[in-house]
């Protein structure tokens, strides 16, 4: 039995209100996927972005991810943190339109054979118009690019709504389900209060 994290029973637990809960959905493709149209680009382009400085990174990275709590990019250590998007086996791109970022890839080849779709975010104005699925022809293309042979991602509920179902048309299958638990960022400083308005914060009483 793992005794760092034993099986979970059936039931509920309360969750402390410095803390979340969130359900994480791992998903894979084995295979490379039949290619699925883009829609019309609207003047949008993936580019590379090679060795970008930590702090224009941070920038989009808190653009695209703050409202559905994306953390750990924000708060790493410099050093930890260029040494990531610094490493030739991490590739990252950005969504423009006329020389504004407005979307983050970010393709992790440290593991032989594997990629891992580390990150991919959009800004709010372009969800829902076309262009997450531009950005994810790119991701499959520069993903199946090199020899692998497992191309992955995971998910969870704090996300997007449409994330996993996206994640799914797109080629990939689940195949593992995990439970989260972590501090609330927003009560803690690292992100704003107001973020993730549709997962709201607990006050301890």
């Amino acid at each position: 039995m793992d005794t760092e994290n034993p099986p979970l029973t059936p039931g509920y637990f309360d969750v402390p209100a410095n803390m979340l809960a969130t359900i994480v959905t791992c998903l894979e493709m084995r295979t490379r996927p039949a290619p699925r149209p883009n829609p019309p680009s609207d003047g949008l382009m993936v580019e590379p972005w090679p060795s970008p400085a930590t702090d224009a990174y941070r920038a989009l990275y808190r653009r695209v991810g703050e409202d559905w709590l994306w953390v750990s990019r924000a708060v790493m250590d410099d050093d930890k943190l260029e040494a990531i998007i610094r490493d030739p086996a991490v590739e990252i791109y950005a969504m423009t339109r006329d020389g504004e970022r407005l979307g983050l890839l970010e393709l992790d080849f440290r593991e032989p054979g594997e990629c891992e779709l580390a990150f991919f975010g959009l800004d709010q104005s372009l969800i829902g118009s076309g262009a997450g699925r531009i950005m994810m022809n790119a991701a499959i293309d520069k993903a199946w690019e090199k020899p692998i042979t497992r191309f992955w991602v995971h998910t969870c509920h704090l996300d997007h709504p449409a994330a996993l179902a996206f994640y799914q048309r797109s080629g990939f299958a689940p195949y593992k389900r995990m439970v989260e638990i972590c501090e609330d960022p927003r009560q803690t400083g690292k992100l704003r209060a107001d973020a993730a308005a549709h997962f709201p914060v607990l006050q301890a009483e």
